[in-house]
């Protein structure tokens, strides 16, 4: 896959610590526990050995998500962005139409999102629905209870990801 993904300088710098994290940290702890597995004999019925290796094939192939993602990953300055419609990086307040309920998001790459945090996903229904829209206008988005509709009520490009 050669496409690109979006993301924040700061979304980047997560995943290159978590990839440095697992080849430097968990990595070497992981071989050292598959060394000490062996020594206690018969393998077949070694379930040290076995979680051993259990976690060396999830650490590996973790690592190469990451390194996949940080390769094509493109690190959009979100101090740069603005106007009045909704882009990536922008920090949306929105109002459910239903329930009258206000929330506030920021649109970010999927590998920064974090909902609890307030941080949505711009490849999620909601986040692509707001992409390109203005305050004032009303969204659809399809939920599996059914259809909801938000009103933009502001839209702001506070600069770098807002912590919460």
């Amino acid at each position: 896959m050669s496409n690109k993904i979006p993301m924040t300088s700061g979304g980047y710098e997560r995943l290159e610590q978590e990839l440095k994290r697992l080849k430097y940290d968990e990595r070497p702890l992981v071989i050292r526990a598959i060394a000490d597995a062996r020594e206690h004999g018969d393998l077949s019925e070694n379930a040290e050995y076995h979680a051993a290796r259990e976690r060396q094939s999830f650490i590996e192939g973790r690592m190469l998500e990451l390194e996949d993602k940080l390769a094509r990953a493109e690190i959009i300055d979100i101090s740069q962005q603005g106007g009045s419609t909704v882009k990536f990086g922008a920090q949306v307040k929105l109002v459910d139409e239903e329930t009258e309920e206000e929330v506030v998001y920021q649109v970010v790459g999927p590998d920064e999102a974090e909902i609890q945090r307030g941080l949505l996903s711009i490849s999620a229904p909601l986040g692509r629905a707001l992409i390109g829209r203005e305050a004032g206008d009303t969204v659809e988005v399809p939920t599996p209870r059914g259809t909801r509709y938000f009103e933009i009520l502001e839209i702001d490009y506070p600069g770098e990801i807002r912590s919460r």
